[in-house]
């Protein structure tokens, strides 16, 4: 029987991507606090990103988990692998996504990498191209995930069946 205290199973995957130390100088000194960029997923192509900042490092990562908790979107998988090839890019960070065949692995950086992981991609090829920063290359990937489209949908809107492309 399901009470309303009950948790359950946590639902998403969580993976913390960057933490950062940040200061701001006031009259008395530094004000030190920790900036938490954090992705979550449930492994059947749910993701989401988000973004928190406090004193102390684990209120940090809860922030950033209800903040990812808010901006979840889907993509579309082809087995354990992506339909195509893409590109994403977000400000200066831009992120080549390659589908492979099964076997192969996630080959990915580690801000990417947590990105596809927590998607539930198995199999996957990607390389960073420009900027390298964990917030524009984990918006870059997602962005990139986002503009996939599988067979099924590119069909439905050309109104052709899958054959047929």
């Amino acid at each position: 029987m399901a009470g309303k205290y009950d948790r359950g199973a946590p639902e998403y995957e969580e993976r913390v991507v960057a933490l950062n130390r940040v200061s701001k100088t006031v009259k008395g000194g530094r004000v030190m606090k920790f900036a938490a960029l954090v992705v979550i997923g449930d492994m059947k192509g749910t993701i989401g990103v988000g973004q928190g900042k406090a004193a102390e490092v684990p209120d940090a990562i809860r922030k950033a988990i209800e903040d990812a908790k808010k901006n979840m979107v889907t993509i579309s998988l082809k087995g354990s692998t992506i339909p195509h090839e893409t590109i994403g890019e977000f400000g200066a960070g831009r992120v080549l996504l390659k589908p492979a065949a099964p076997g192969t692995g996630v080959i990915a950086g580690g801000a990417v990498r947590a990105v596809v992981e927590v998607a539930g991609i198995k199999d996957i090829r990607t390389k960073c191209l420009r900027s390298n920063n964990p917030q524009n290359v984990v918006l870059a990937a997602i962005e990139g995930l986002k503009s996939l489209r599988s067979a099924e949908q590119i069909a439905a809107v050309r109104g052709k069946s899958v054959d047929e492309l």
